[in-house]
């Protein structure tokens, strides 16, 4: 267990990011599926919309440090590449 000040103050505040983190990472997770709902529905316009608003979440994970740039990058482009092909 953590005996100096500054590790307790460290493992307090490391849960709360995780918490912040987790919910982040939660949130783009919400968003994607709603693109996937909507390619599996088939609708274009729903498709395209959601991947337009999850467009900007990928991007915020990615400047908050929850995502890799590459891993947003990736997701981006296979779901692009998905709702065009609809």
């Amino acid at each position: 267990m953590a005996n100096t000040p500054q590790a307790r103050k460290r493992i307090r505040r490391n849960e709360r990011r995780a918490e912040i983190n987790t919910n982040r990472v939660s949130r783009i997770r919400t968003f994607i599926k709603k693109v996937e709902t909507a390619l599996a529905g088939g609708d274009k316009t729903a498709a395209t919309e959601a991947l337009k608003a999850a467009q900007p979440e990928l991007a915020r994970g990615v400047a908050r440090g929850v995502l890799h740039k590459n891993t947003a990058a990736r997701k981006m482009s296979r779901l692009s590449k998905r709702v065009s092909a609809l």
